[in-house]
């Protein structure tokens, strides 16, 4: 029963993994720096769901498929590292707070529930967006615009992409979250607590 569960979370987070992929064909460039990246809203919603280890693998997922997919921008092997592996890896760190949010759901305080997804957005946002900036000094500071400061630069392109990222995650979130609150909670896991609890009595 375990092993077909934790298969089932495996295969869950490789299709959100997909779908994150697929949301990030969708044009939200602005210039050559700023984006937001749609891809965020599965993958957190993922995290929530699953938890922080799940949610680590399917971000990690997500970013193994820039590679087939010709959607890598390669200056040297380090910064792909930074910028494909860690950080979107980093962005499952979201699901830190997936007991908060799911305790909270089942109360049926969805004001708190609302406040947990906004900082599950954003922090997963800034785990992710921390190493893009990291790379962004480190290798893009050559390009940055107007001869900016690279530190500068990637401090304000990056935060802004981050900042839009976390903002455009946490509302369709709680529209998620307003339309179906159980999207949040793994129907399995449910059945699992509730066994535990037979067991227990």
């Amino acid at each position: 029963m375990q092993r077909k569960v934790e298969l089932q979370i495996w295969i869950e987070g490789t299709i959100i993994a997909a779908i994150a992929m697929v949301l990030s064909f969708i044009p939200t460039n602005i210039g050559s720096s700023f984006s937001i990246s749609l891809g965020m809203i599965p993958i957190t919603l993922y995290a929530l769901r699953r938890g922080t280890k799940a949610g680590f693998f399917s971000a990690f997922i997500w970013g193994l498929l820039h590679f087939p997919l010709a959607q890598v921008y390669y200056l040297m092997p380090a910064q792909v590292i930074i910028e494909y592996i860690l950080a979107f890896g980093f962005a499952g760190f979201a699901g830190v707070y997936s007991e908060k949010l799911q305790q909270a759901i089942r109360d049926k305080e969805y004001a708190k529930s609302s406040r947990i997804i906004m900082y599950a957005s954003f922090f997963g946002t800034l785990m992710r967006y921390f190493w893009h900036f990291v790379a962004g000094v480190m290798f893009w500071g050559s390009f940055a615009l107007w001869g900016m400061n690279p530190w500068l630069f990637s401090f304000v392109m990056n935060g802004l992409s981050g900042l839009a990222t976390a903002i455009t995650t946490t509302i369709v979130l709680m529209l998620l979250l307003k339309i179906d609150p159980q999207l949040f909670i793994p129907v399995n896991k449910a059945r699992i607590n509730q066994r535990k609890k037979e067991l227990e009595k």
